[in-house]
């Protein structure tokens, strides 16, 4: 079995989509990447969770390729290739249908950064990626939900590394990191952010104000920059 360390992340890093609440039924997957054999481990479509196995996951090559596996891949596979392809750094995906990530990608609402939780994962205002044409949705639905989100974050000048996460209006959250694991803690953490703004927003209206560029910056340079200092290394968490 090829990439068995990868495989086994990959399987945890899914398996944590249902213990934290992010996904109901099969509605998520999480792939991870080997960036140099240019090969990603991803979930097979429609699985329940509670079935999953290592075996089950499928490899795939940058071309959409199957290297390994006899199921098949997630229907949003193709979304992931193109952001591995896109993203260079990157080296995990997530993609869940969690509830209030979902309202603000139906309602087609950006996130701002309204406090100190937001700013420890999220370097500003999570974006939401525009809708699809029909054209787009006929030709290749998932390969063009992936181009759409790359085209937002350059039209936007949006550094993905600095901005882990989007909506896609209409659609659901995708989420990326170093890894996958690290890319579900970082759907963990929009979630709590999308529940804590809404929350928000009912409190204290859309008059609340973003939090202030000092905070915003002391936050998530301590975990991310290059003087980061908070958890038990280097931008640890």
């Amino acid at each position: 079995m090829l990439l068995p360390d990868l495989r086994d992340q990959v399987l945890r890093a899914n398996l944590l989509l249902e213990s934290e609440g992010l996904v109901k039924l099969t509605w998520g997957n999480v792939s991870g990447l080997d960036r140099d054999r240019g090969w990603f481990v991803i979930k097979p479509s429609g699985m329940p969770y509670a079935d999953l196995r290592a075996e089950h996951l499928v490899i795939l090559d940058l071309e959409g390729a199957v290297v390994e596996g006899t199921l098949n891949p997630s229907s949003d596979t193709p979304t992931h290739r193109i952001l591995y392809r896109e993203f260079e750094a990157i080296g995990g995906i997530t993609h869940t249908h969690s509830g209030h990530a979902v309202m603000l990608s139906q309602a087609g609402v950006a996130l701002p950064c309204l406090g100190t939780t937001h700013a420890d994962h999220f370097y500003g205002t999570v974006p939401v990626v525009r809708e699809l044409t029909p054209d787009e949705v006929a030709e290749d639905y998932e390969s063009n939900t992936g181009r759409a989100i790359v085209e937002c974050f350059r039209q936007e000048g949006i550094d993905p590394i600095a901005m882990p996460a989007c909506f896609q209006k209409y659609h659901a959250p995708f989420t990326w990191g170093k890894t996958a694991m690290d890319s579900v803690k970082n759907s963990v953490a929009l979630e709590v952010c999308c529940q804590m703004a809404i929350g928000t927003w009912q409190l204290a209206g859309h008059r609340h104000q973003e939090l202030p560029d000092h905070l915003l910056q002391k936050h998530y340079l301590r975990k991310h920059g290059p003087g980061a200092y908070y958890g038990q290394g280097k931008g640890g968490q």
